[in-house]
C-alpha cells in the first residue's frame, strides 16, 4: 500500500469507541477531525498523549476539530482507561488493525532485539472534506498535542 501524504483522501474507518458508541469517518465529514494512533492504553507515553489532548479538548472544541484517540486495546481496557485518568477524548478500539494499517501505522518495531507488529505513534490531522491536511509521524509526546491545535486552528 502507498504510504500517505498531505492532500489524499484519508481512509474510511468504522470503529467502536468507548462508551458504546460507534464511529465512522463518513459521519464525521464537515468538520477537521484529529486522529492520533497510539500503541496502548495505560502506559507512561500513552497516559501523557491522552491527558495532552484531554487538557486541551475546550479549544479543540471551540475550534470546531474533533479529536479521536486509536489503539489496538478493547472497548472495556479503552472505557477503564478513561475513567482511571478522567480523559475528554473519544478513544477508538481497532482489535483488528484494519484502521491501523489502512493509515500505514501497524508496523514491526524492535525492542531489546526482539521484533514485534505494534503501533506506531502517529496523528493524523482531516480536513473537513475528509483530505488528511497534516501527518506527524513518529510522534515525541512532549508539546505535541499544542502544535495539532495551532495547526488545527488553521483549517
Amino acid at each position: 500500500m502507498a504510504e500517505l501524504s498531505p492532500g489524499a483522501p484519508a481512509p474510511d474507518f468504522s470503529l467502536p469507541a468507548d462508551g458504546g458508541e460507534n464511529v465512522s469517518l463518513a459521519a464525521l465529514r464537515g468538520k477537521p477531525l484529529v486522529l492520533f494512533f497510539y500503541p496502548k492504553d495505560d502506559t507512561e507515553g500513552c497516559t501523557v498523549e491522552n491527558l495532552a489532548f484531554s487538557a486541551l479538548i475546550g479549544e479543540f472544541d471551540k475550534a470546531g476539530v474533533r479529536v479521536l484517540g486509536v489503539s489496538p486495546d478493547p472497548v472495556k481496557k479503552h472505557d477503564r482507561f478513561k475513567a482511571k485518568h478522567d480523559l475528554k477524548v473519544t478513544l477508538l478500539s481497532d482489535e483488528g488493525h484494519q484502521t491501523l494499517e489502512a493509515y500505514g501505522v501497524w508496523k514491526e518495531k524492535s525492542m531489546y532485539g526482539r521484533t514485534y507488529m505494534g503501533v506506531e505513534r502517529t496523528t493524523f490531522l482531516i480536513d473537513k472534506d475528509g483530505r488528511i491536511a497534516e501527518i506527524w509521524p513518529k510522534v515525541t509526546v512532549q508539546g505535541h498535542a499544542e502544535a495539532v491545535l495551532a495547526r488545527a486552528k488553521e483549517l
